[in-house]
């Protein structure tokens, strides 16, 4: 009878702690995803831009699908449809890439968290007087081997390989990225249907344009609004946060509340900080790293994200950060009353 109870208590208790870490994992996740920052659009149109200077007219000679799930087909299928075919252009689409290739199919890309696109090449073979000729010293042979433990680590889970040992790879901490391979068509529908609003640095995208935009969800708060991909697309956290420090407006004021002047000079804002953030390749606030594996350069010239306590450069009062639609939001009680 007491080994009965006492088994039952067990069983109790372990439900307990089941539950115990059920909680801690959803308030942890709760936590990180407040946190970690997804690449905005500087970031890559960064990469689309070098991806275009370095695969465009490559063919693939390889794929090694290292992680099923990032793909959306079962890694035979996506070797045998890609592998031959040549690199025709790279396109973005607010943060999505769009690669493409020979045989009508397509390549969408969404680095989501923590997704990396790395270009590596083989490094130059140190050579050795006392080595035969053409062939590595044992030193070469070791950065060699050190180079390969580098470019093939644990949270790769794609590469794609070219001539002359080029390869593009695809890495991801989280895993929360995908690689679709999708015909033209399916990947045009697969875009359209994200409803995504215009792009911010397009011609067409003039004030006019960001005005009836404004009009119609007027009543949400400004950081948020500049934040929803249905609105504009593109901008995230970060490049939110400090569009509203430069237009000096207060990230929780309404579309409704805010001066034709102040329109005005939020959709300045945009265009300025977008392209200056472009011109720095982007920011490495998390995760961010170019495809030749560099840190953006644009964070020493944020005037509010990621300040929090710092003296404002504008007025010197300490910048603040509150929680707004969930996310960190950085601004100058002062600058920005």
């Amino acid at each position: 009878m007491k080994n009965g109870f006492v088994e039952v208590r067990l069983q109790q208790n372990f439900k307990i702690f089941k539950f115990l870490i059920c909680v801690f994992g959803f308030l942890f996740l709760i936590f990180y995803f407040s946190k970690a920052l997804m690449p905005e659009l500087p970031e890559v149109e960064t990469i689309k831009r070098e991806l275009k200077n370095k695969i465009c007219g490559r063919k693939i000679k390889d794929i090694e699908v290292r992680l099923r799930k990032i793909v959306n087909v079962t890694p035979q299928e996506f070797k045998k449809r890609l592998i031959g075919k040549q690199i025709l252009d790279v396109k973005r689409r607010a943060k999505l890439l769009m690669i493409e290739l020979s045989g009508d199919e397509r390549l969408l890309i969404h680095l989501k968290l923590t997704g990396q696109l790395i270009y590596e090449r083989p490094r130059r073979t140190p050579k050795s007087r006392f080595a035969p000729t053409g062939q590595a010293s044992p030193r070469g042979r070791q950065e060699i081997r050190d180079k390969k433990q580098e470019m093939r680590g644990k949270h790769t889970h794609v590469i794609f390989y070219f001539e002359k040992g080029k390869m593009l790879l695809y890495n991801d901490l989280r895993q929360f990225g995908y690689i679709k391979l999708l015909k033209r068509d399916e990947a045009l529908r697969v875009i359209e249907k994200m409803k995504f609003g215009p792009e911010p640095l397009d011609k067409k995208f003039t004030l006019e344009i960001f005005k009836e935009g404004l009009f119609k969800k007027a009543r949400q708060k400004i950081k948020p609004l500049l934040m929803d991909q249905s609105f504009l697309a593109g901008l995230g956290n970060v490049y939110a946060s400090e569009v509203c420090f430069y237009a000096e407006v207060n990230p929780q004021r309404t579309g409704s509340s805010l001066k034709d002047g102040e329109i005005g000079k939020i959709y300045e804002g945009i265009k300025e900080i977008l392209q200056e953030a472009i011109k720095y390749k982007g920011s490495s606030v998390d995760t961010y790293l170019d495809i030749y594996g560099r840190k953006g350069g644009y964070m020493p010239h944020l005037k509010v994200y990621g300040r929090e306590g710092k003296k404002c450069l504008r007025c010197g009062v300490k910048i603040k950060v509150i929680k707004l639609g969930g996310r960190s939001t950085y601004f100058c009680p002062k600058c920005q009353e």
